[in-house]
């Protein structure tokens, strides 16, 4: 069974950084592309970023492209998402997800198969 929990969530003024985990409970992390998505208030889930098995290819919405990296250590069956710069319009619920069938990550929510709760991101001054 996979468990997915998101942590590193807070307010943060903006411009300010902010470095989000997504801690994976299961075996084999090392062979489940990842993703990160979004969710801003009275709107939907949003593609932000994936990562493949291995950690070494990558893809970003324009959005937040040059701002956040993501990134993972699979020897610890952890993911990261650091963000930098952030605007108002980054407040959301940050939700990590997992997928076994693809190498790569995809922008796709319905390709993941397990999915974390969540963590609160609000950037206000």
């Amino acid at each position: 069974q996979v468990e997915l929990v998101e942590s590193g969530g807070t307010l943060v003024h903006p411009g300010g950084s902010l470095t989000l985990s997504c801690t994976f409970s299961g075996r084999d992390f090392n062979r489940y592309a990842m993703g990160w998505f979004r969710q801003a208030p009275g709107k939907g889930r949003e593609f932000i970023t994936a990562l493949s098995r291995d950690g070494l290819s990558n893809s970003y919405i324009d959005a937040v492209r040059y701002r956040f990296t993501i990134s993972r250590d699979n020897s610890k069956n952890v993911m990261f998402l650091q963000m930098t710069n952030l605007v108002p319009e980054d407040t959301a619920v940050y939700t990590c997800a997992a997928d076994r069938s693809r190498f790569y990550g995809s922008e796709h929510a319905r390709d993941y198969q397990y999915w974390g709760q969540g963590t609160q991101v609000t950037v206000s001054s």
